[in-house]
């Protein structure tokens, strides 16, 4: 009987509903323009680790997805001259059910025309700073991170999948050995590595393999070809993505069959190229950086509380 009560607390509604006015408040002060895009996509994004929700189409009507972020359209709007955009909205992602997982779930997803991801970084702590009063961050690059924590070199040519393979086996425990390079690299982020961060605070992970990042950017570090991308970490738990966003229609068309062909290799279906967005980006889409923050995560953080489901609503188990 008592699956039909809301999963959190009146007090918790009540900061979920602060939360959203402070988030809201941050971006508008600052000029950038809220917006909002469909939820129903006939594009999707091609990543292999991400599930999603779909809804056949009636006759000739083609498939739709829920979107797993609003990232295709709010491009579309970027490319057509909407300039510096906002959205809180919902987003979906199929199987991702867990203490910091919900199918679905809240994003704050935002661009900034001209910016770069390390001006887009500095914005998120800042905005971090107000709603969880923290003074301060680290950004640590992917590759140091993983010598720091785990004594290997992710991005060394010479580092091979079976070294990684056996690193995960010895760490986690049954990793099997057909999983490929960036299904082992994910799996020693979150159960190696995201523990060891677990007290550091507000941490920003920089300079992703480029297999990890379709819509960022490529750029040299030192002796390798890096994503622009940053994920923001806070008390080790995942909470913002954020890109140097590609805009270069070829690159961005090459990497995202690059995706498909990684879906094909694990015995996944293909998913649709999203050709509204490349022609978009045919278009022109301006250089821009953005970021998607989970608020449901975010706000979970705030009240130091346990589970996403403390912090929304309903959770999975009562929607």
């Amino acid at each position: 009987m008592s699956q039909w009560l809301p999963s959190l607390p009146p007090e918790h509604l009540a900061a979920r509903a602060e939360l959203l006015q402070t988030l809201r408040r941050f971006l508008v002060d600052r000029s950038v323009l809220e917006v909002e895009t469909p939820l129903l996509s006939q594009g999707t994004v091609p990543d292999p680790g991400i599930d999603v929700f779909s809804l056949p189409g009636e006759g000739d009507e083609p498939d739709r997805y829920l979107q797993t972020s609003p990232e295709s359209a709010m491009k579309r709007l970027l490319a057509a001259g909407a300039g510096d955009i906002f959205q809180i909205c919902k987003a979906f992602r199929e199987g991702e059910a867990g203490r910091y997982h919900n199918p679905e779930f809240t994003l704050l997803e935002w661009y900034r025309v001209g910016w770069g991801h390390a001006a887009l970084m500095r914005e998120v702590a800042e905005l971090l700073g107000i709603v969880l009063k923290s003074d301060g961050w680290q950004i640590w690059p992917y590759r140091a991170l993983f010598i720091e924590l785990l004594g290997i070199d992710p991005l060394d040519e010479q580092t091979s999948l079976s070294r990684l393979t056996h690193l995960a086996q010895s760490r986690i425990g049954a990793v099997p050995d057909s999983l490929d390079r960036d299904a082992v690299l994910d799996l020693l982020m979150s159960h190696c590595i995201e523990p060891e961060i677990s007290d550091w605070g507000v941490v920003f992970v920089t300079d992703f393999p480029l297999s990890q990042a379709a819509m960022a950017r490529c750029i040299p570090i030192g002796d390798v070809d890096v994503a622009a991308r940053f994920e923001c970490y806070v008390n080790g738990k995942e909470l913002a993505n954020g890109y140097w966003e590609q805009i270069d229609p070829d690159a961005l068309a090459a990497q995202l069959h690059a995706e498909n062909t990684r879906r094909q290799q694990r015995g996944l279906p293909l998913r649709p190229i999203d050709e509204r967005l490349l022609a978009a980006h045919r278009h022109g889409l301006p250089e821009c950086a953005g970021v998607a923050l989970g608020v449901d995560r975010l706000l979970a953080l705030k009240l130091g509380v346990g589970s996403v489901a403390e912090t929304i609503s309903f959770g999975w188990d009562r929607a």
